[in-house]
């Protein structure tokens, strides 16, 4: 017997989690440009639904679909994607819990219940699994003060991913973003607990949201968009690049002195975004084509 039709609409979308800033930027974003979004907050974010729940008005009131999900119940899973032809997927740690060992089990359990149930989804053809530039120059032989969780964690969790989208048969790409600012960026962030080290090797590297937001919808909607994207902005390789990210993690501090030379140095910047810039070309063009043509 011949299975049934499925429809699938590649504007119809799913963010998970929804909750956290660069989820939140994407349903915003996703909705400006007609699509369909089941916005999926996990369950641990108490009250953030809400804040989502205020884009349900007007124009976005059909548009937008509000989801708790727990990545560790398969089904809530199941129900949020439904009926979705494409999943941006972000892994944000609580805020008020350290980035551990504990941690590190927590997001690669959850990046391997999603990618299962994206492969039980029919609708579902595209992945867009949001990774760090941290999964890309991590290295298990690079000797450290201390235990570099976040790298960890986010290198096995893509390893994951891409292993079970592989057998699964589920179309993926990753995004692997430097660390993001903006005002909620702080010294507790668990991704600059390597800084000291990606500075040295010329990876130290930063992002402004926006443009994470865009590089994700562009990967989407391009139908050659493969593998991964590097996605960064700035890359931080001189000492007044160190003292300018300083003062953004700690803006109410007295801004001091840059370091002396002796304990900085200009270092050769040895990671490149080549591959996401010329892909972003084609995507601003798009976008203003589209601006500028009111039949579109």
């Amino acid at each position: 017997m011949a299975p049934a039709f499925v429809h699938r609409d590649p504007k119809t979308v799913c963010v998970m989690d929804a909750s956290c800033r660069l989820g939140a930027s994407l349903v915003e974003a996703l909705l400006r440009r007609g699509y369909t979004v089941h916005a999926t907050a996990y369950a641990s974010s108490h009250g953030k639904l809400n804040d989502l729940r205020r884009l349900q008005s007007g124009e976005n009131k059909q548009q937008l679909r509000c989801f708790r999900a727990d990545p560790f119940d398969y089904q809530s899973l199941v129900d949020a994607m439904k009926g979705c032809c494409g999943l941006f997927y972000v892994f944000e740690p609580p805020h008020d819990q350290p980035y551990d060992e504990y941690m590190v089990e927590v997001e690669v359990r959850a990046a391997h219940n999603v990618l299962e149930a994206c492969a039980q989804t029919e609708t579902m053809e595209r992945v867009v699994f949001t990774s760090s530039v941290t999964a890309v120059v991590w290295k298990e032989d690079r000797r450290s003060t201390a235990t570099l969780w976040h790298a960890l964690g986010k290198t096995l969790a893509e390893k994951t991913a891409w292993a079970l989208a592989m057998d699964r048969g589920v179309e993926m790409i990753s995004v692997n973003a430097a660390l993001p600012t903006g005002p909620q960026l702080s010294v507790t962030y668990p991704y600059l607990k390597g800084a000291a080290e990606m500075y040295e090797d010329g990876v130290l590297v930063t992002v402004d949201v926006q443009l994470l937001v865009d590089a994700h919808v562009a990967v989407y909607e391009s139908p050659s968009a493969y593998g991964r994207y590097i996605c960064f902005g700035d890359a931080v390789c001189r000492p007044q690049d160190a003292v300018k990210l300083a003062r953004m993690l700690s803006p109410n501090s007295s801004c001091a002195p840059p370091p002396p030379s002796d304990e900085l140095r200009v270092i050769e910047q040895r990671i490149q975004t080549k591959k996401l810039s010329k892909l972003m070309v084609s995507f601003y063009a798009g976008r203003h084509v589209e601006e500028n043509d009111p039949s579109m």
